[in-house]
């Protein structure tokens, strides 16, 4: 019996759990190993989105799933029942409601701690009884704002970890500890006591000193960090929103022969609706009637428009450019090709390695140095005999001193001055984890449509038949294909409207099914499309016409014949020509070191005319878009550190899954939710400034990491020494952060 169980495979299930409480990268990490722990539970938790997605056996509740998360220190929830309406109007208020708190509690620490700092450093301020009022402010900060801090230090604590979070906790709270003795039980609370200005380095009795202007700054400027932060993070899930919000919001369903107009999430598989011209196709499905030109650029990036007639497959999303189509639905909601894209993008986010804040990082160094530091100098000054009060003065002066209040700045300051730097150059940056992607990349991959190319079709040869006038060509072709909705038609009529001015209108217009268009322009009957369009009307492509035919296509290029009157008279050349700035790009990115590549869906040919003509030497064509995020994956496990510049839907997950994600501000709203940098220009020179910058304020953030931790260690021996005062204490804290500040306000000459 127990043998026939074990050969059966495990029935299991799927949650996504929303989790909360987490302040970094390690906590993360920590829920992760403990849902692992579980048996048959393998769990991914992403500190970006803050959620879980868990998969675990059948006969396991999910609600233990969330008592395992909350053990740990961390709350989680499950997801709400399916119920599209409540789902929709509860999103987007939860979403607002986010940073609320967090914004409350920076707001009071802000208004309540700048008058604690103004009074503790300006003399003059120091009224009667003055600490007492600085006791009443600053108690609400530490308290209150800063209680995120203090809960995850416990949580952190329970775990045998330091991070940042331990490091503010301990020092605001033996800079409030210290505070309330001095002030109940030393001289501190006397009234007339005042911190004169003096940073003179000798001995005093602690019992006369406080710290609450420590205390109060730091949870304040640190807090401020946490909120830029935490602002910036709230995007992370908003690249599957922007995938989602593509496709088309109702469709007309043919019921008993009539059209009933639905929203698109009701229809079923087997459905037939109806697609006009302009349209988004609602799902995806196969064409019963009808034939048209179906523009797939949005999803496969190739700017050539696809035919379609009876018994063609059709992708939802995509936009119906000819004639009306009647489709019949294959695939609804989760299984079409963009819920398939959605899913790829949100996996991306998933397994994209999350880094740990640097300042974490320090700070699970720095923090046991720090304790070790302060019991070291309680037991030093106990074992000397001079009195349990002086001890303690020496080993709280440690903890409050090694709480540097320019940490909290160091990072925030860097982006909002190279983020501000960025914007007015065009490069918008998410976050300050984007910045550490910047450093090792090493490889660039290029989209070709639409970031090295313009990413429509355009007129770029005309090729007459002997005797025949160019602007003839233009005027007659540009009239017909004026009136055709077909992307190529467009190309031609715009290309002959810049060139010859206004065009006439034509009589008789018909569009010939897959072939081309026919009509009367000025008593001519002309002919514009397929060279069988013409022969079927014995217009036959003498030898120079069909040579720059040939040359054409197999250059990548798009050509149509023009005939009228009994004879072909030209070859029409259109194709998706190179943006002016794209070689210039290429050579900037080679300069920073990095390796350019070119992906694209379109064909070989097409990719390697494009290449020749940017400098590009490694192509990578015909990939279809899932196959995008592989051949990044590919790429990165040859050890190679990708950057991937992309505009359209179908970049979106390979976007995500590259270390540095880089969407043109001219693409598509997935694709730039999904990136981490967006150059708002469609200009690819953006692209190596937007690492420049990266870079730059990047090395500006470790700078400032550095000099708002060596301050403080600079003066870790007054205070071991019991010579720190807190005007000293002070000092510190106020040059370590001016310097930081300074420091970054330098990215605004970034050029």
């Amino acid at each position: 019996m127990s043998s026939i169980t074990d050969d059966r495979p495990p029935a299991t299930g799927a949650v996504e759990l929303s989790i909360g409480g987490m302040t970094c990268a390690s906590c993360a990490n920590r829920i992760e190993r403990k849902l692992n722990k579980l048996d048959g539970v393998t769990a991914t938790v992403n500190y970006a989105t803050e959620k879980a997605k868990v998969v675990f056996p059948a006969d396991l509740d999910p609600r233990d799933l969330v008592a395992e998360v909350e053990k740990a220190g961390y709350s989680a929830e499950l997801p709400p029942p399916p119920r599209a309406e409540g789902a929709g109007e509860d999103g987007p208020r939860e979403e607002t409601d986010e940073l609320a708190p967090l914004r409350a509690r920076l707001i009071t620490s802000v208004v309540l701690a700048v008058p604690v700092i103004a009074m503790a450093m300006i003399p003059a301020l120091q009224f009667t009884n003055w600490q007492w009022l600085s006791l009443t402010l600053a108690a609400p900060v530490v308290v209150y704002s800063g209680w995120p801090f203090h809960r995850a230090a416990w949580t952190n604590l329970r775990h045998g970890a330091a991070t940042m979070d331990t490091l503010v906790s301990l020092g605001t709270i033996a800079a409030l500890g210290w505070s309330l003795w001095a002030l109940f039980f030393g001289t501190a609370g006397t009234p007339g006591m005042t911190h004169p200005f003096a940073l003179t380095i000798e001995r005093t009795d602690g019992t006369g000193n406080i710290y609450l202007e420590a205390a109060a700054g730091v949870t304040a400027f640190i807090l401020a960090g946490r909120y830029f932060e935490a602002r910036s993070k709230r995007r992370a899930g908003a690249a599957l929103r922007a995938l989602l919000e593509l496709g088309a919001k109702d469709v007309s369903v043919l019921r008993d022969g009539a059209e009933v107009r639905v929203p698109a999430d009701r229809l079923a598989v087997g459905d037939r609706f109806v697609v006009r011209p302009g349209e988004k196709i609602a799902t995806d499905g196969v064409v019963e009637e009808g034939s048209s030109a179906v523009d797939a650029s949005m999803l496969t990036g190739e700017s050539v428009p696809v035919e379609v007639r009876p018994g063609d497959a059709v992708t939802g999303a995509t936009v119906n450019a000819g004639g009306r189509l009647v489709v019949r639905a294959t695939r609804v909601g989760s299984d079409t090709r963009l819920a398939q894209m959605a899913k790829l993008v949100e996996e991306a986010q998933t397994g994209k390695a999350q880094v740990q804040r640097l300042a974490d990082r320090i700070s699970g160094v720095f923090v046991p140095i720090v304790i070790a530091l302060a019991l070291g100098t309680l037991g030093f000054w106990l074992g000397t005999g001079d009195g349990a009060g002086a001890a303690f003065t020496a080993a709280v002066a440690v903890l409050i001193i090694a709480c540097p209040c320019a940490l909290g700045l160091a990072t925030p300051t860097a982006l909002l001055v190279g983020t501000g730097r960025g914007a007015q150059l065009g490069i918008l940056i998410k976050g300050p984890e984007v910045l550490e992607s910047t450093r090792g990349i090493d490889t660039v991959v290029l989209d070709k449509t639409g970031t090295v190319t313009e990413g429509r079709m355009t007129l770029v040869d005309v090729v007459t038949a002997e005797g025949e006038d160019d602007a003839e060509v233009l005027r007659l072709a540009g009239a017909l294909e004026h009136a055709s909705e077909h992307p190529i038609a467009q190309a031609v009529a715009r290309g002959a409207a810049e060139r010859v001015g206004e065009l006439p209108t034509p009589e008789d217009f018909a569009n010939v099914e897959g072939l081309g268009v026919q009509g009367v322009v000025d008593g001519h009957a002309v002919l514009v499309g397929r060279p069988r369009l013409l022969a079927e009307w014995s217009q036959h492509l003498p030898a120079d016409l069909e040579r720059a035919l040939e040359e054409a296509q197999a250059a990548g290029r798009t050509a149509v014949a023009v005939g009228w009157d009994g004879r072909a008279r030209a070859v029409l050349v259109v194709a998706d020509v190179v943006k002016p700035t794209s070689a210039e790009a290429i050579r900037r990115l080679r300069a920073l070191g990095l390796t350019p590549v070119l992906l694209t869906g379109d064909n070989e040919a097409v990719a390697r005319t494009v290449a020749a003509e940017v400098g590009i030497d490694e192509v990578i064509a015909e990939v279809l878009p899932a196959d995008k995020v592989d051949v990044v994956k590919r790429l990165q496990s040859e050890g190679r550190s990708v950057a991937m510049v992309g505009d359209g839907v179908n970049d979106a997950a390979a976007l995500a899954q590259a270390d540095l994600g880089l969407a043109m501000g001219t693409g598509t709203d997935a694709a730039i939710e999904a990136s981490d940098l967006t150059l708002v220009r469609g200009d690819l020179r953006v692209a190596a400034d937007a690492i420049r910058l990266a870079r730059r304020t990047l090395a500006t953030i470790k700078g400032n990491l550095f000099w708002a931790f060596a301050y403080n260690v600079a003066a870790l021996p007054l205070a071991a020494m019991g010579l720190l005062n807190p005007m000293i204490a002070g000092a510190a804290m106020a040059f370590s952060s001016v310097f930081v500040v300074t420091n970054s306000l330098r990215l605004r000459g970034f050029k």
